[in-house]
Parts: structure tokens; C-alpha cells; sequence
């Protein structure tokens, strides 16, 4: 196949001008993998996102999402430190993940972007209390470790893992997301020019009892698949979801790896991609392209050349006028 044009980007339609995008931050983009947890090295992380994110901002109407993977996993293993103690479920260790990367984030925007509203919302989501993930869980949170000590702690704690590349994992239930309880908050405030940093982690793992109340329940929500719906909610012109890799890549890990420039759900079905990071993007990316929307992977470094079309990986409808199927770099 003869390379692709640049992706077809999603028209300006915004009334201020610019592109309704929701951008979604990776947790490993934010503390990457084998990085110690310092809080110092995540907030120059933070940082360096933020960095790429201000130009970007500055022109377009953005909401941001982000994952929280290592960091809830984390919080996780301080809430056991004390085993005389009850630790908190992972639904108020996700409010607090939430709320601790969405501050450093807010500030680090705020710095960037004098005058500019931003703020921080701490989002439930609702899934079904019978979702099928939770007899299979699969996300992976927390640090990496090697084989023999993940099993290790998976005995020492009950924990189910897994492998994540050339390591192991803590893995928990995910469930769908169904609804967004703030969503009419976010639209507001985005429609006020307000920047808004939300569903954090997924948002908060929360369902809804036959007697009409909420509450919140142990999981942690796919932070792409929640951005996915938020996109779709929001209208957005496009679902962007930065992390650690430069794009999508095919036959991953071996002499034939090459980077995807584009791709739409029917050409992404000839492939597999691996169950850890990037299928959950894939899927949500597929979500999008489904519901006519347009979608883009990369890397948080490369968000400008992204939206350019001079990087990443865009996934685009089917049966759009020359769409390839597939076409790489």
C-alpha cells in the first residue's frame, strides 16, 4: 500500500474558534514505567505535559482526562501499610488520585496560562454492579515488578496479576462505563471557556441501588473508554489520548514493528493488540470512529504535530473519500 495523505482532521466548528477536543493524558505518561514514585519526578512530568498542552489550549476548547493507573496502585499499597487498620476501597483511593494529579496539573496550566479558568472536577461514573469484569479483572494499576515478586505479593494480599510487557501487575476489575454524572457541569463550564480537568483515573467507580442511591464500588474505570464517552457526550470534534508511545505500532516488539499513520475500524480488526495499555485505546479510538468522530494516539510530546497530522496515529470512520484501511509511517 503507497503511504496515505495526512489524516483528515476534524473540521473548526467550535463558536470560539478552534477544535472541541477531549484530550486524555496516559498514567504512564505522567509516571512513566520503572520511574521510582517520587512526587518530585511526577510533578516535573506533570510539568512537561502541561508545557505541550498550553499551545494547544490557547486555541482550541479542550478538556482534559487523565489515567491514574501507577498512582492509584500506589495509594493502594500506603492504605495496607497498616494492616491494624482498614484500608480505604479503591473507589475514594481513585477521588483521591483524582484529585491529587488534577491539582498539580490545574496549577501547572495555571502557571502557563495566566488568565485562563481552569479547574479540576472530581467525576463519578456510573457502571452496572453486574458488569462481567468484575469475575475477570484486567486493569493494570500500581507499580511494575518482576514475576517471582508479583506472585509473591499476589499471595501475600489476594491480588490478582498479570503481565504488562516485560513485567507483572496488580490487576482489577474495570467495568464499562455507562454515565457521566457531571456531565452537564463539564458542558457547562466548557461552554464558559473554562478549561476542565475530569474523570480522572475513569472518574469514580459508582453504581446505582434499586432504591435510587449511589454508591461507590471496587474498580477502577478505563480511563480511555470514559474519555471515549465523554468525547461522544461532549460532541467533541475529536478523542486525543497521549502516552508513553509515539503512535500505534503493528507487530509490536519484533523486526517487522511499524508505526500506524492511519487506520479505520475495519482495518484495525485484521490486527491484535496487546490486552495491557494500548487495546483499551484501540477500542475507545474504534468507539469514536464508529459514531463518525475522529480519534488520534501518540505520544504527550507531540500533541502540536499530532493535531497536524505530521505524528501519531489517526483512526478515522469507515467509507470516508480515500480512506485507506491502513496506512504507516
Amino acid at each position: 500500500m503507497t503511504d496515505a495523505a495526512p489524516p483528515t482532521r476534524p473540521t473548526p466548528h467550535d463558536a470560539h474558534g478552534g477544535m472541541s477536543l477531549v484530550v486524555a493524558l496516559g498514567g504512564n505518561a505522567l509516571l512513566k514505567r520503572g520511574q521510582a514514585p517520587d512526587p518530585r519526578l511526577q510533578r516535573a512530568n506533570i510539568a512537561a505535559a502541561a508545557a505541550s498542552l498550553a499551545p494547544v489550549i490557547e486555541r482550541h476548547r479542550v478538556v482534559l482526562t487523565h489515567g491514574n493507573g501507577p498512582q492509584v496502585g500506589l495509594l493502594a499499597l500506603q492504605a495496607m501499610a497498616d494492616p491494624k487498620r482498614p484500608a480505604f476501597p479503591l473507589d475514594v483511593l481513585g477521588a483521591e488520585s483524582e484529585g491529587m494529579i488534577g491539582y498539580v496539573l490545574e496549577q501547572e496550566l495555571i502557571n502557563r496560562l495566566p488568565g485562563r479558568d481552569v479547574a479540576t472536577l472530581l467525576t463519578q461514573v456510573e457502571v452496572a454492579a453486574d458488569d462481567p469484569a468484575f469475575s475477570s479483572p484486567e486493569k493494570p494499576i500500581g507499580p511494575v515488578y518482576p514475576q517471582d515478586e508479583a506472585r509473591a505479593l499476589a499471595q501475600e494480599h489476594g491480588w490478582t496479576v498479570a503481565p504488562d510487557g516485560a513485567h507483572w501487575r496488580r490487576v482489577v476489575a474495570s467495568p464499562r462505563p455507562r454515565r457521566i454524572l457531571a456531565l452537564a457541569a463539564i458542558r457547562k463550564l466548557a461552554q464558559a471557556q473554562v478549561t476542565v480537568i475530569c474523570a480522572g483515573g475513569g472518574g469514580i467507580p459508582v453504581v446505582l441501588g434499586a432504591d435510587g442511591q449511589l454508591r461507590g464500588i471496587e474498580a477502577v474505570i478505563d480511563k480511555d473508554a470514559a474519555s471515549a464517552l465523554l468525547a461522544h457526550d461532549l460532541q467533541a470534534d475529536a478523542l486525543v489520548m497521549l502516552t508513553d508511545v509515539d503512535a500505534v505500532m503493528t507487530d509490536f516488539g519484533t523486526p517487522q514493528q511499524r508505526s500506524l499513520k492511519e487506520a479505520t475500524p475495519s482495518g484495525l480488526a485484521k490486527l491484535q493488540f496487546a490486552a495491557g495499555s494500548m487495546a483499551p485505546k484501540i477500542a475507545a479510538a474504534v468507539a469514536m470512529a464508529k459514531a463518525g468522530r475522529r480519534a488520534a494516539i501518540g505520544s504527550i510530546n507531540e500533541l502540536e504535530a499530532i493535531l497536524a497530522g505530521t505524528a501519531g496515529t489517526w483512526i478515522v470512520p469507515d467509507g470516508e473519500p480515500g480512506e485507506p484501511g491502513l496506512a504507516w509511517w
